[in-house]
């Protein structure tokens, strides 16, 4: 019991009232820690993956979100012809197209 009334007195400030403004200063960091470190960098992904879909163009090498490889065959304003072997094509909505082949040759 001596060691809680111990901590309780601990966390009251000596001199009466505090900085409101102080309390605030670890939410407002957490805020801006989760803004540079999360926040900011999903959105310029969302930015580049946008940009990569709009300039896929015909004739491009992609993978789609379920893996599968293929040739663009057919671009339209809401989803693509992609050729996967010889005369064998899909329609793949265009928001599933996640990169192009090239990038695998890179990572590798």
């Amino acid at each position: 019991m001596n060691v809680l009334n111990f901590v309780l007195l601990m966390s009251q400030p000596a001199g009466g009232e505090s900085n409101p403004l102080a309390s605030f200063l670890p939410l407002v960091l957490i805020v801006v820690v989760f803004y540079f470190f999360i926040i900011r960098p999903q959105m310029k992904r969302q930015k580049e993956m946008k940009k990569f879909r709009e300039s896929i163009a015909k004739g491009d090498k992609v993978v789609t979100t379920g893996g599968i490889m293929g040739k663009i065959n057919d671009v339209k304003d809401d989803h693509l012809v992609i050729e996967i072997a010889d005369n064998v094509r899909i329609k793949v909505d265009k928001n599933s197209v996640v990169r192009d082949a090239a990038d695998l040759a890179q990572k590798k």
